[in-house]
């Protein structure tokens, strides 16, 4: 870029993005004279997804406004709970986040999640065909114009992921509806109606079961769920002390 220089200012939460010698108060960048806001503030490398308000001289203005010499701008993060308009809150999640999405799917947060790497084109091309929010920590994919709404996931554990997701976009939660294998939801089963998922142990062992109605697994009180309890807790406790 060779055109008007204008200085940039870059809330903390975001300076993870920005390259180090860019993070410290306001800095000068150079632009071509026609490029948006929008375009000047992800070439700092920072997806927009993030990006709450954009303030030019003390007014707020849109990702298309088109930067003038001498101006400076705050770029702030996504207010927190993030709404999001026109359809209601759902996810799809890409290849690296199979146990948030299983999570997600625990809490009864409608999830749709790639177990295979399809590509950054059909990921965002799904999100924009089923209203879906993407969450990814790949910052290239979450760039892409295409792309009905995302988020960047921030930590590797999944603990944080999960805590992060849920304050961000605060969705409703109803634990134990959803299929964690294929999202699908649960009904209540009899233990005949499952007979042919279970051994022997197992049928003796449980009398209260359900099924996924999309997938057909079945679901009963085995050895890991106090660990999914525990998940769960957690995640009514922390939307509890939210409310």
């Amino acid at each position: 870029m060779n055109g008007p220089e204008i200085h940039v200012e870059v809330a903390p939460a975001l300076q993870l993005f920005v390259p180090p010698a860019r993070r410290a108060g306001a800095t000068a960048v150079t632009t071509d004279g026609v490029s948006t806001l929008g375009h000047v503030v992800e070439s700092l490398g920072v997806p927009l997804t993030e990006v709450g308000a954009l303030v030019v001289d003390g007014r707020e203005v849109a990702v298309s406004h088109v930067p003038a010499a001498g101006e400076t701008v705050r770029v702030r993060e996504v207010a927190r709970p993030q709404r999001v308009p026109g359809a209601p809150l759902r996810f799809l999640l890409d290849v690296h986040l199979g146990t948030l999405a299983r999570r997600l799917r625990l809490l009864g947060v409608d999830t749709a999640y790639e177990s295979t790497d399809i590509g950054d084109p059909a990921l965002a091309a799904r999100s924009a065909a089923e209203k879906r929010v993407l969450l990814s920590r790949d910052r290239g994919l979450l760039r892409r114009r295409e792309l009905w709404a995302g988020a960047f996931v921030h930590s590797t554990r999944p603990d944080d992921q999960l805590h992060d997701v849920l304050e961000r976009f605060a969705p409703d939660l109803a634990p134990w509806t959803r299929c964690t294998a294929c999202n699908g939801l649960l009904r209540e089963a009899t233990r005949e109606e499952v007979a042919d998922q279970l051994k022997g142990g197992t049928q003796r062992s449980y009398d209260v079961f359900a099924r996924c109605t999309a997938c057909g697994r079945a679901y009963w009180k085995g050895a890991h769920h106090a660990q999914l309890e525990a998940v769960v807790e957690r995640a009514l406790s922390m939307r509890a002390q939210d409310g």
